[in-house]
């Protein structure tokens, strides 16, 4: 899956957003997918698992109470980052992001005055994404008429990834 990448449905599936919180990312440039923008009529975006990971961190942040605005500082932190986000934690205050790579940075962060409004745990969150992936890709066909979103399998909506 990982070489054609993910559809929106899988997406919202494995992040835990609304397929219109997904479209309405994408049209403003929060979050466009990597792989494959959708062309028209019949096409469909394709999301790498990068895209996901930074999917799950917004959602993270907004579930939090951080703006968009301030979700969006936050990606442009984590996407100057590259690879090191999965071991990083983001710190995120009123003004600004950044990645601290260890406990001790983050106290640096704290004792310089820093006002932090919130420390997501990256770890955490590439976790949750890879859980629920694996969730995705082992769970058995919904029955017809049934949607494959994980409260339609009887699971309670939202719980499944974390939050």
């Amino acid at each position: 899956m990982a070489e054609e990448g993910f559809r929106g449905p899988q997406v919202c599936a494995v992040v835990g957003i609304t397929y219109r919180q997904l479209d309405y990312w994408a049209r403003t440039d929060l979050l466009r997918p990597s792989l494959a923008e959708a062309r028209g009529s019949g096409t469909q975006r394709r999301y790498s698992y990068r895209d996901l990971l930074e999917l799950k961190v917004i959602k993270r942040l907004l579930d939090a109470g951080i703006s968009l605005q301030s979700a969006r500082r936050a990606l442009e932190v984590l996407r100057a980052h590259g690879a090191e986000v999965t071991t990083a934690n983001l710190v995120l205050n009123g003004t600004q992001s950044v990645l601290a790579t260890s406990g001790e940075q983050i106290i640096d962060l704290l004792k310089g005055g820093q006002g932090v409004l919130n420390i997501v745990p990256l770890s955490g969150v590439v976790s949750e994404l890879d859980a629920a992936i694996l969730e995705l890709t082992t769970a058995p066909p919904a029955p017809a008429g049934m949607a494959s979103h994980p409260a339609a399998r009887g699971g309670p909506a939202g719980t499944a990834l974390g939050g």
